[in-house]
């Protein structure tokens, strides 16, 4: 087993949508990033490349790279978790925090497990996605930004 965590942040912008762990969240304003700036996907992609020891997001999709301007985080996480199958891992379970005084995140949790599902090739009930806020303190407190936090477990390919 390899364990992994990563932690992402990004600043609230106007003019973009909000994507958080691949959906869409109402909101009136989205997250400022080079690229559609879904800071779980992307603290997701540390955590399965730190596990795997494969580095961080930046190395493997620098922001300086026009190529990954605007792109969907969900196409990263797709690559990051094609390099882990060409080595035989697999995703055990995730567990990521989303940290926002707001928008309200409740309601959409539920769409987020299943697509992080979907996109780790493993089941729902081993994905986690909660929201908490930081009590109004600090950027995400005072409405700046969100910041996210997530855990992976990795399987090493059994030998037989």
């Amino acid at each position: 087993m390899l364990i992994g965590q990563g932690i992402d942040a990004h600043r609230f912008g106007a003019n973009r949508p909000l994507v958080l762990a691949g959906v869409q969240v109402p909101h009136d304003l989205g997250l400022e990033a080079h690229s559609d700036g879904d800071v779980a996907i992307h603290a997701l992609c540390d955590a399965l490349l730190g596990a795997a020891g494969l580095g961080d997001i930046g190395r493997h999709f620098p922001d300086t790279d026009a190529a990954y301007a605007g792109i969907d985080s969900r196409l990263l996480l797709r690559r990051v978790m094609a390099s882990l199958v060409e080595r035989g891992l697999t995703v055990h379970n995730a567990d990521v925090t989303l940290v926002t005084q707001r928008p309200k995140l409740a309601p959409h949790i539920p769409a987020m497990v299943q697509v992080l599902a979907s996109d780790l090739n493993c089941p729902a009930e081993r994905v986690n996605v909660k929201a908490t806020t930081m009590e109004r303190m600090g950027f995400t407190g005072r409405g700046e930004g969100i910041a996210a936090f997530a855990v992976v477990l990795l399987r090493e390919p059994t030998e037989d």
